[in-house]
């Protein structure tokens, strides 16, 4: 490998380091499968927010990737314990597709007691309905 091929490897990784914040292990992730396609769900905005008192504050948006993935829903935000919510925007995805969907949105809460932990929420998504687990 010449030195040109070299310098330019490493230069565009350090910029991709710059540019893209190492995710904590204290995090947390989502992934979207269209399981009627069988496919990744590229481009579903997915809305975090965390329960304080009787509201709930937005502590993120992010667009799910080519992948299907978010690796960090709320990189603004620093875990604590608490009960939180991730609202899936679905519709906008099947519109996209000129398919019908009975679900506009998907709403999954869940409970955090270890904030140092990696918490994974998925969903398998189709027009007719869903399912979602704590991943890894």
């Amino acid at each position: 490998m010449n030195f040109s091929v070299l310098f330019v490897f490493f230069v565009g990784a350090s910029l991709l380091s710059i540019v893209a914040p190492a995710v904590p292990t204290a995090s947390i992730s989502a992934h979207v499968l269209d399981i009627s396609g069988g496919h990744p769900a590229a481009g579903i905005q997915i809305l975090a927010f965390i329960q304080q008192n009787d509201a709930w504050t937005k502590i993120g948006a992010e667009f799910t990737q080519d992948n299907g993935r978010v690796d960090w829903v709320s990189p603004d935000f620093a875990l604590i314990a608490g009960t939180y919510r991730l609202v899936y925007l679905t519709q906008p995805f099947y519109k996209n597709k000129g398919i019908d969907s009975f679900y506009p949105y998907v709403e999954v809460v869940f409970q955090i007691n270890d904030p140092t932990q990696h918490y994974h929420v998925p969903l398998t998504l189709s027009p007719w309905g869903y399912s979602t687990y704590r991943g890894s």
